[in-house]
This record gives structure tokens, C-alpha cells and sequence, in this order.
């Protein structure tokens, strides 16, 4: 390993959150050869308590030298394999804040120990049998989940769902590879290669890949969450409708135009996906230097939106200045928001004359009121279902890393079959047969770099 991921040697870190004033309780960590003993330099349990496994002790975290009492605390023994890291594991359970955990931590680096890279004790996991790689990507899914979908499908991943599949298709790699290997070097006393069976063979594990491969924007999505931009002409009920829908002030609403001069964000979740909503300053033209500014971003936040929300006033309809604005987000998935119905008198009013047959998705909406707001939700996920903005399948969600090698398996494979179909020699066969292999092993762990596990492991937070 590189000296970023040097695993020899005892590691500690602190494993939660460190605020001021806002934690009861912090965590230090320790994995490794040493912690027990640095457990027991550290630690004074009074009493009879006993050193086992898995036990709890009450007790006091003193300075060995001086003796100087540092924290009433408790300590967790996991003695190896059993424990996270398949190590002798230690976790000393502080009072929370700064002071008390930063100097646990000190003491531990003082008597033996080293701090840990990021993604350290996961890696070791890894390395030591405890979790494959995909399991070890979605502990660090399940950390930065922004729904409770996207923590679902993390456990998911946690549970082997994915790896299981993986490891069963590369099975069925090597089975096929076995068979054509044998006629090689055993030609003379096997029957000859059934070539038919080969080929539907490969073609039952091109056909699961791609199944798989399907759920890699879904599972990004569900990650990554989905950036909702609310645009229009000033004073159409923008600000409004990010209030109705997050429930808050976040947007000043006044009957003044040009009233937001800059982008005002709100975080959402709808149907189990996180949503930013970004609320825009009006487009329009105009001299205030400071508006300019505003407008100039709200176009910016428009095109790098997943989903547009395109709003415009009921009572004033379709005008040449929402066609405008049309014509600059039409690029983006769009959904069209006729706000302020509430106060159209009545059904015959004709507010939707002139909207383009381009725009497929109409929602009305009364902001002011809190009205429509489940029914822009619903068209936001018919959006997501219907392919506009990939949704997530919480039953299988690989991440971008994954599809890679997906990729890569399923291009071998197709060379395969390529290279069968020009009846080279059987030697040729196995070539990108063995790619495909070490493809998928690549998503599991069983065939891995240097290079890909610091990439992986090197965007976990220090601690985990």
C-alpha cells in the first residue's frame, strides 16, 4: 500500500462529530496491535469490572505520567476478529465538546498509537475479510445519505445485495472460462466445445449487466439529490412558492418586482429524493447594476438545474417575456407552473393561451394559499419515473465507479462473442474473457489497485 493507506501499525481518530456545545457525547477510536494496551494505560476502572470482549467499563481516562484526571468516561473492548476492523478494536466514550476528546485523542498518539488517514478503519475491514468493496462504499453512502431512501438503499449495499449478483456473474465468467481452457489443454480427451452453449452463456450474463448497468443514474440521483431551479418574470409568486413548499420564510415576498436579487436556496425531500430548490431573482431587463447581477445568476442556476420550474401569473397568462425565458431553459427538463389560480375569476379566463404544445408538464398552483404544492410534487416524480430525471431503485444503485467496470465487463463480453463469431482459436477466446473477469472482480474487491482503493477510501471522513 501507499504511504497514504500505510495499514501496519495502531490507529486512532475521533469517530464523531466534534461541536461546541452541541455534543453530549464524542468518541475516540482506537484499531490495532496496541490498543489494548493503550486501553489499559489510559483507562482506570475501579472496582472489579473485568477486561473482556464486548463489555462496557465505567470508569476515568487519566494522564499515565502525571495521573491528572482527564474525563469521566466509558470504555468499549472489542478484541479481534470480532469487531469492525477484525482487530483489537478500543472506543473511549467521552463527555462531547472540543477540549475533552482532543486531548483522549493526544494521549492515545502519546502512548503508541498513530492518527488514521480517512477511510482508515473501513480499508482495514476491507483488507482484513470483514466487508467486501462495495459494502465498504456504502457505509460511506450511508454516512452522507441526504433522504431516508438513500440511507435505505445504502443498507441495502451494506447487506451484500449488490456484491451478491457481482460475484455470481463472475462465477459464471470462470465456469465458461474453465470449459474453454480444458478443451485447450485437454483437447484429446474431452468432446469437443460446445460453441452454441458458450455463446448463450455469455449472452445471460451481458443481458444481467446490463440490467444492472441501468440503475447507475438512478443510484447517482438518489446520492446526489436533485437540483430544482424555480424561474420566471418578476412578481409571478416565485419566493412564495419556495415558501409554501418548504414551509418557511426563506424567500422575502413583497409585491415590489426585482424584490430577490440572488439565488435563495431551500433543501427539500420529495418522495424519498433530496431536492435543492433554488428560488431566482426574476428575469427581466434592467438598469439596476445590482438586479443585473442577480439575473445573470438566476440564468446560470437555470442551466445547471436538473428540473426547471418555469412559473408564470395566472392572471396576466402567457406573455412574450415568459416565452423569453422559455426559449433560454427549454434545454432542461421543464415543468410549467401556472401560480396565483386563486386569483383568476373565473374558469373561462383564459391563462394558458399561447403556451408552447412543447411543454408537457402544466401544474397550477396557488402559492399564497399553500395550494398545488402536492401536485407539483407529483409531477416532479412523474418526471423523475418517466426517464426525464433519473429516479432511484432502492433495490440496486451502483455508483459511477461500478458502472465503470460494468462497462468495461460488458465490452469484454462482447468482444467474446466478436472473436467466436470470426472462429479465431480458442486461446483468443479467453483473452477478453479473463478482462470481463477481472471487471467485475474490480467491483468487489477480488481484483483491486493501489490507486482505486485510495480513491475510494481517501473520500471517507477521517474516523470511519
Amino acid at each position: 500500500m501507499s504511504e497514504i493507506f500505510a495499514t501496519t501499525g495502531t490507529i486512532a481518530a475521533i469517530a464523531t462529530a466534534v461541536v461546541p456545545q452541541q455534543g453530549s457525547v464524542g468518541i475516540v477510536r482506537v484499531s490495532g496491535l496496541e490498543a489494548m494496551q493503550i486501553a489499559q494505560t489510559l483507562f482506570y476502572a475501579p472496582g472489579r469490572q473485568v477486561w473482556e470482549s464486548h463489555h462496557i467499563l465505567y470508569g476515568y481516562i487519566r494522564h499515565p505520567q502525571t495521573q491528572q484526571l482527564v474525563d469521566e468516561a466509558l470504555l468499549l473492548l472489542m478484541k479481534a476478529p470480532r469487531s469492525y476492523t477484525r482487530e483489537d478494536v478500543v472506543e473511549f466514550h467521552c463527555h462531547g465538546g472540543i477540549m475533552v476528546v482532543q486531548q483522549v485523542l493526544q494521549l492515545c498518539l502519546e502512548n503508541g498509537a498513530r492518527l488514521a488517514q480517512p477511510g482508515e478503519f473501513t480499508l482495514r475491514a476491507f483488507l482484513n475479510g470483514r466487508l467486501d468493496l462495495t459494502q465498504a462504499e456504502s457505509i460511506a453512502d450511508l454516512v452522507g445519505a441526504r433522504s431516508p431512501q438513500a440511507a435505505q438503499a445504502a443498507l441495502v449495499g451494506l447487506q451484500g445485495k449488490l456484491a451478491y449478483p457481482i460475484r455470481q456473474l463472475r462465477a459464471n465468467c470462470l465456469d465458461v472460462l474453465a470449459e474453454i481452457e480444458a478443451r485447450i489443454d485437454f483437447e484429446e480427451d474431452l468432446p469437443p466445445l460446445d460453441d452454441k452453449a458458450i455463446i448463450s452463456e455469455i449472452e445471460k450474463i451481458s443481458v444481467e449487466i446490463s440490467r444492472i448497468l441501468a440503475t447507475a443514474d438512478k443510484g447517482e440521483l438518489l446520492r446526489t439529490g436533485l437540483k430544482v431551479a424555480i424561474v420566471g418574470r418578476p412578481n409571478v409568486g416565485k419566493s412564495s412558492l419556495l415558501n409554501a413548499w418548504s414551509r418557511t420564510d426563506r424567500a422575502i415576498v413583497t409585491d415590489l418586482p426585482g424584490t430577490t436579487r440572488d439565488v435563495v436556496e431551500s433543501q427539500l425531500v420529495v418522495g424519498g429524493i433530496p431536492v435543492q430548490v433554488l428560488d431566482t431573482a426574476g428575469i427581466r431587463q434592467t438598469q439596476d447594476q445590482v438586479e443585473k447581477i442577480g439575473v445573470e445568476r438566476s440564468r446560470r442556476a437555470a442551466s445547471a438545474a436538473d428540473l426547471v420550474l418555469l412559473t408564470i401569473d395566472a392572471q396576466a397568462g402567457w406573455t412574450a417575456a415568459d416565452l423569453e425565458i422559455y426559449e433560454q431553459v427549454q434545454h432542461r427538463p421543464l415543468i410549467l407552473v401556472i401560480n396565483k389560480i386563486d386569483l383568476v375569476q373565473t374558469c373561462h379566463d383564459r391563462f394558458d393561451v399561447g403556451i408552447p404544445n412543447t411543454i408537457k408538464q402544466v401544474v397550477k398552483t396557488a402559492a399564497a394559499q399553500n395550494q398545488g404544492i402536492a401536485a407539483l410534487e407529483a409531477a416532479i416524480l412523474e418526471a423523475v419515473s418517466s426517464g426525464k430525471v433519473q429516479a432511484a431503485d432502492l433495490d440496486l444503485a451502483i455508483n459511477q465507479r461500478q458502472a465503470a467496470a460494468l462497462v468495461k465487463a460488458k465490452t469484454s463480453l462482447e468482444q467474446v462473442q466478436a472473436t467466436i463469431a470470426q472462429q479465431l482459436p480458442l486461446d483468443f477466446w479467453t483473452i477478453d474473457l479473463r478482462g470481463a473477469i477481472y471487471a467485475l472482480g474490480e467491483i468487489t474487491g477480488e481484483e483491486v489497485t493501489e490507486s482505486v482503493l485510495e480513491r475510494i477510501f481517501s473520500k471517507f471522513c477521517i474516523g470511519k
